[in-house]
């Protein structure tokens, strides 16, 4: 539920605030919590909420019924309490008290929480943290707490020493190009790694100097490559059915700078062309997907990837319809990646963006998103798509053509979202599948759904209009 809904209802007329609030379904940034609840239990909604991007909690709702606050008029005030006595640090909140009218038709209040999203990791005083996801609270394993204090910004892990690496494990070419790439006048690799804080205070190198200068980067760690590959048919298949084309399945290693430019050309070279009008007026091969696109997507993954998870890599997957970026951890920070073009500037490695941006790699201006967009529009293109999974985020640039703008005329604002969700999948989606994609309400995407479908670019497969094994699929 948007947040401008929540105010909303708790803005109402206090016969309205209940039944609004009760009608509203938990997701992100919205949970309701009985007026029953002890000061305890209601600590890890606020931590979770401040963990992830704030949020707003209701006390004094259960089983449908609005309960009111009253029945329990002492506890309000240990409520209040709970983010200093519960939370370390503590959680920022706000508690309002609104008007309402309860279950037996008597005047009451329900205790409203507005939640600030933290900028550092919240936990329980026991040592329990939590993060909220879609509509639950989690309590987060030791490494999701860890990967969480790094999203956060408070102990980066590209910061933290590289373990038994020296000067001798740098490349010195390396290190020369891109001395001379800044303009540096020291020929000291020692004082060139100072300037950009690649070294701890200490003066041990930093896990990343040694992947972005470091001669075998992967001996520490092995899960830093990339891996392109090209499918034969739109559908990745397993087994013997695998869609793999014989030598397409490459693996590029070594630091940074190298491997973006090695994937680059070998990204350029797999890339499938169409025949299409040039801007010299004749036909020629163009690539499904623009450059600009895939390369943007490309540096973001290796800029932003999360290097502390072992046991993953980025992969580019190209197929004959699209081309699919996967990186290693979910979204840095606060991001939405359900809106995209709203994500403001964080990045999980610093160090490694300053230098990149140096290397004219990656521009550091949080600019890159908006870029792939620019790029995808320019063509004609349908909006690329990220799909957040629990360890990684994969980026979608399809080479389907954006809905007719006269049909999107006539289409609710965020149809072409919709159906870029179902492009993305590549396959039958529910309602509520669709709905947690995009991280909307479900009436609202049900009301897109439709209209797609009344233009023929969806149709919906099911037995009954009841049938909880319904789906939608494209009808192209």
């Amino acid at each position: 539920m948007p947040s401008n809904e929540v105010d909303g209802a708790l803005s109402s007329a206090p016969a309205e605030v209940g039944p609004r609030l009760l009608a509203a379904p938990e997701d992100q940034w919205f949970d309701r919590k009985a007026a029953e609840i002890q000061p305890k239990k209601l600590a890890e909604s606020l931590i979770g909420l401040a963990n992830a991007e704030g949020g707003t909690i209701v006390v004094g709702l259960s089983n449908g019924e609005v309960q009111g606050m009253s029945r329990v008029r002492g506890k309000v005030n240990d409520f209040r309490q709970t983010p200093f006595d519960f939370t370390t640090p503590p959680v920022r909140a706000d508690f309002t008290e609104v008007a309402c009218i309860n279950r037996e038709g008597q005047p009451d209040t329900i205790l409203a929480i507005r939640v600030e999203p933290g900028e550092r990791v919240h936990e329980r005083s026991d040592g329990d943290c939590f993060l909220r996801v879609g509509d639950e609270t989690r309590r987060l394993s030791y490494t999701q707490r860890r990967e969480l204090g790094f999203d956060k910004g408070q102990s980066q892990f590209d910061g933290f020493p590289a373990e038994g690496v020296s000067f001798k494990d740098i490349d010195a070419k390396l290190v020369t190009a891109y001395r001379n790439n800044i303009g540096v006048t020291s020929r000291a690799t020692r004082d060139i790694f100072n300037a950009r804080s690649l070294l701890t205070l200490k003066g041990e190198i930093t896990n990343a100097g040694f992947l972005l200068f470091g001669k075998n980067p992967q001996t520490i760690f092995p899960q830093a490559y990339i891996r392109v590959i090209r499918f034969l048919d739109i559908q990745r298949g397993t087994g013997s059915r695998l869609g793999v084309e014989e030598g397409t399945d490459i693996r590029i290693e070594g630091s940074i700078p190298w491997a973006v430019q090695k994937a680059s050309k070998e990204i350029e070279r797999l890339v499938p062309q169409r025949r299409a009008l040039a801007h010299s007026g004749r036909f020629e091969g163009t690539p499904i997907v623009p450059r600009d696109a895939w390369l943007e997507g490309l540096v973001n993954a290796v800029i932003h990837r999360s290097y502390s998870l072992s046991g993953d890599h980025i992969r580019v997957e190209i197929y004959p319809n699209r081309i699919e970026i996967e990186s290693p951890g979910r979204f840095p920070g606060l991001a939405n990646p359900s809106k995209p073009l709203e994500i403001s500037r964080f990045a999980r490695n610093p160090r490694i963006a300053r230098v990149c941006a140096d290397l004219r790699i990656g521009q550091e201006l949080g600019e890159g998103i908006k870029r792939i967009f620019e790029e995808m529009r320019r063509v004609g293109l349908t909006d690329p798509v990220y799909q957040q999974t629990q360890g990684s985020v994969r980026l979608t640039l399809a080479a389907v053509p954006r809905i007719d703008p006269r049909v999107e005329q006539r289409l609710p604002e965020g149809s072409q979202r919709v159906l870029d969700s179902l492009r993305a999948t590549q396959g039958p989606m529910s309602t509520g599948d669709i709905a947690t994609f995009l991280q909307m309400s479900r009436p609202w995407t049900s009301a897109r759904l439709k209209a797609l479908e009344e233009e023929s670019l969806v149709r919906w497969i099911g037995k009954s209009t009841k049938d909880p094994r319904a789906v939608w699929t494209l009808n192209e």
